[in-house]
Formats: structure tokens, C-alpha cells, sequence
């Protein structure tokens, strides 16, 4: 069960924004992998902690995570297809906006941990930065799985600022020097006898600012947005298939190239199907006259109706087969089979002329409910119908 996202921050339910922004901050400069390299556990912890704070710092998703709980906002639930869901969003990105600059262990999170002072030159902050890439899950049928299909994704995603171009500017000028740190990013404090260096509070620890931010962006040079794509689903895919979109990722940053989109499939599950690979299983009830005489039934495919031959003398729980008649494979070539399990239909009821023609045939197998019929392990003679089951 996943751990209560207050709980993730340490913070009570009534917290006000300002705790919940300080315990994001404490929690996410504790366990961010670039201090924890290696680390998986920290790695962990760290995504955790941004998805708490990215539900908890936004009132309506936190007004539903009250009401719902993680059900809210859960990707196992499949939103998919036509509605989609956006998911969390990348936790380097929080930590950039939380704390300004870069937060995938570049500039902006060089000098955290007491990086930069063994003479190396910090990384320019107006130098061009890709953007993220984005991780959504939809669900679509098995049908739509054998024919391929037409989705309309839609997805939330960071896109360039429309009023600042990316700059984070108001007047579109490049970041300058941080007047507090130098360009360091970070600042050294004293606690009696303790030196020790923080993340410096004018820029976050970029090393750089805006003089004058965008009011839209406020300075960070990118935007939430709803976005939206067309997506064609290719014959044959499988659960856990990704489908890329090159370019509809996280916008970058100071001219970087766009993330991609990673789009993964979840082929929902069939009442009348089941799926192992390309091929496919179905069961179907006959008489158990036609299992020991053998015909010809219908049976429904995927894509429609097919004639599967009953050999005579067929056992319950037979799989007959329908060659090519199950999954095309993604790969091309022949389409996998569909397997046909056999199951018997005894009558419930019969009339007299039915069950007199049945108990003449049982007579003549020499498995006739008389005195004269084979006789069970109980001493009770057994219908012929019996050795069906």
C-alpha cells in the first residue's frame, strides 16, 4: 500500500502551504540522487517526496487526495485513451521550480553539497538545456490490440513560456550573476564554531537570476500546459509495448531541445479471450453427442466467425486448433493461433423418447444402468455419459 503523502513529509494534514514547501525542501535536498549516488533507496524516496509535494502544494489535487486518497490519482486505473492522465510530474523538474535552475545534477545543483570549489568553472546557466522526458500508460482492448486503432492522447506536459520566449525574463534578457553568491550557487554559514555551505537564498542555487521575471512564469522560462497528441496503435501490441513521440516531452530550457513522449500499452483483459504471446484461448460448450460423433461448429474470432471440425471421439477439456486465426504479430508475419478448449453440455432434462433411445444406445455399449453393465469401484453400474467426466 503506498505511504500516506503527509506522511511522506512529515507534515500534519492542516499544514499550510509555507510547512509543506519547507518540508519538500529539507526532504528533497536530503535524498537527491546526485548526494545519493547509487543509492536506489534515496533515489526512491526522493520520487516520493516530490510526488507528495506536487499532489500537496497544488490545492485542488490536494482536495482530491483528501477525498480519495492516492485512488485519485493512481495510473493502474487506466484513465487512458480518450481522457488520459498526465501522471507526476518529473521530480527534477519540481526540484528546478522549487529551487530554481537546473535539477538534474547540472548548474543548478553543482554547488548543493559543497560542490565547486576546487577551482572548477560552474556551468553557464544561460547555456541551452534539453527538456524531460514524459512516461504515460493508456489501456486499450484486445480488439483494438488485433486491428490497431486511432487514440487521442492528452497529457500534461511543460511547454516554452508563450510571453517570455524561455527567457524567464519580462524584457527577454539572459540571467545575470547572482549578486548574493557570485555565481557559486551556494553560500557559507556559521553555527558558533560550524562553517557550513547551503543552497544559496537569492537564486535557489542556480547561481544566476532574473532581474526582471516574467509574470506569467515568474522567472522559471516554462509553463504548465494541457497537451494533446494523436497516437496510432500498431496491430499485434502488447501490455508493457512503449510508443515514442519524439519532440512532445518537457519543453527544454534557454533554447534546449524538447523530452520525448514514452506512451506504454496496457492491453485490457477479454471475457471471451485470453492471450499467451500471439496466439489466443477460447472455450466453447458442445453436446456431448457431437463429442463422440464429431461435427462442425462456429466459433467466434476476433474478427468474426470460423469453422472448427469436432473430430469424433473429442475428450472434454480438448484444445482444438485455428491456425493464424489469433494475434498478428508486431513484428510482421504470420499471425499467431487461436486454441479452442472444448468443454461438454450434458442435458438436465430429456423426454421419454430421448432417454429410451439413450438408455437403448448405454445397452448396446455394455454400459447400461442393469444388472447385467460393468459395475463401479461403489458396485453401482455407471451410465456411458459418465466417461465424459
Amino acid at each position: 500500500m503506498a505511504e500516506d503523502f503527509y506522511k511522506v513529509l512529515g507534515v500534519e494534514k492542516n499544514a499550510t502551504q509555507q510547512e509543506i514547501k519547507k518540508a519538500y525542501r529539507k526532504l528533497a535536498l536530503k535524498y537527491h540522487p546526485d548526494r545519493n549516488q547509487g543509492d536506489k533507496s534515496a533515489e526512491e524516496k526522493f520520487k516520493r517526496v516530490s510526488e507528495a509535494y506536487e499532489v500537496l502544494s497544488n490545492d485542488e489535487k490536494r482536495a482530491k487526495y483528501d477525498q480519495f486518497g492516492h485512488a485519485a490519482f493512481e495510473q493502474g486505473g487506466f484513465g487512458g485513451g480518450q481522457g488520459g492522465f498526465g501522471g507526476f510530474q518529473d521530480p527534477f523538474d519540481i526540484f528546478r521550480e522549487v529551487f530554481g535552475g537546473g535539477g538534474g545534477g547540472g548548474a543548478a545543483f553543482y554547488d548543493f553539497f559543497g560542490g565547486g570549489q576546487g577551482g572548477y568553472s560552474r556551468p553557464d546557466a544561460n547555456a541551452p538545456e534539453d527538456g524531460s522526458d514524459i512516461r504515460i500508460e493508456i489501456e486499450v482492448s484486445l480488439e483494438e490490440a488485433a486491428t490497431g486503432a486511432k487514440k487521442t492522447i492528452r497529457y500534461n506536459r511543460m511547454e516554452t513560456c508563450p510571453d517570455c520566449g524561455g527567457t524567464g525574463s519580462r524584457d527577454g534578457s539572459a540571467r545575470k550573476t547572482c549578486p548574493t553568491c557570485h555565481g557559486t550557487g551556494h553560500v557559507t554559514m556559521s553555527k558558533g564554531p560550524i562553517r557550513f555551505s547551503q543552497p544559496c537564498p537569492k537564486c535557489g542555487g542556480a547561481g544566476s537570476v532574473v532581474e526582471n521575471p516574467c509574470p506569467k512564469c515568474g522567472g522559471a522560462g516554462r509553463v504548465k500546459s494541457r497537451a494533446e497528441v494523436k497516437l496510432d496503435i500498431p496491430k499485434g501490441v502488447y501490455t508493457g509495448a512503449r510508443l515514442r513521440k519524439a519532440g512532445a516531452g518537457n519543453a527544454g530550457y534557454n533554447g534546449g531541445q524538447p523530452g520525448d513522449l514514452y506512451v506504454v500499452i496496457y492491453v485490457g483483459a477479454n471475457p471471451r479471450f485470453e492471450r499467451e504471446g500471439d496466439d489466443l484461448y477460447t472455450n466453447i460448450r458442445i453436446k456431448f453427442t457431437m463429442a463422440a460423433l464429431g461435427g462442425t461448429v462456429e466459433v467466434d474470432t476476433l474478427t468474426g466467425k470460423a469453422s472448427l471440425k469436432i473430430p469424433a471421439g473429442t475428450q472434454p477439456g480438448a484444445l482444438l486448433r485455428l491456425r493464424e486465426q489469433g494475434m498478428p504479430s508486431l513484428r510482421g508475419g504470420r499471425n499467431g493461433d487461436l486454441y479452442v478448449r472444448i468443454n461438454l453440455e450434458v442435458p438436465t432434462k430429456m423426454t421419454d423418447d430421448q432417454r429410451k433411445k439413450l438408455e437403448e444406445f448405454a445397452i448396446a455399449c455394455g454400459d447400461a444402468n442393469n444388472p447385467g453393465a460393468p459395475q463401479s469401484s461403489s458396485g453401482k453400474s455407471e451410465p456411458f455419459y459418465k466417461k465424459f467426466f
